[in-house]
């Protein structure tokens, strides 16, 4: 006998799922709402976005080199669709600087601010004891098996 699907009744679906693909693609997307909230409510008292904390994280681990804004894009865990805007949030709120490249006036070479990599060393620890919880009834040999279940899923596309 198999046992009713979780996510039927979280979103009150009478009707059992078309495939247990689709099943599994609802259930992943609604999980990463919930991570992508936690993580919202978390960094919310800071005034920064998901996003926002990516791209200092990103330039972070850029250093003294920075990375130009087209990289940055690149590198985001969810893509933004204005990277520009994004960026000029955070530089509003001193968090990035932004230059042109002296050698190709192009591209704008972004570096995260004395005061970004101290609002990343605040966050450090909310985000990590957010982290935590959220996956708290997980085993650490369950979440290297999540991670690798993950890794395959992406790797096909």
């Amino acid at each position: 006998m198999s046992r009713r699907s979780q996510i039927l009744d979280e979103i009150r679906q009478t009707k059992p799922f078309a495939s247990v693909e689709q099943e599994a693609l609802l259930g992943l997307i609604r999980t990463a709402d919930q991570l992508r909230r936690r993580g919202g409510e978390v960094l919310a008292p800071y005034g920064i976005s998901n996003q926002q904390y990516n791209v200092l994280r990103i330039l972070r681990g850029a250093g003294k080199k920075g990375l130009p804004t087209l990289e940055i894009g690149s590198r985001l865990i969810e893509q933004a669709p204005g990277i520009t805007r994004l960026l000029d949030r955070l530089e509003k709120k001193k968090l990035i600087r932004r230059r042109r490249c002296p050698e190709d006036r192009r591209q704008v070479l972004c570096w995260i601010t004395a005061q970004g990599r101290g609002l990343l060393a605040r966050l450090e620890l909310p985000v990590e004891q957010s982290g935590r919880e959220f996956f708290k009834m997980l085993s650490g040999k369950e979440l290297r098996e999540l991670i690798a279940i993950l890794d395959r899923v992406r790797k096909m596309r």
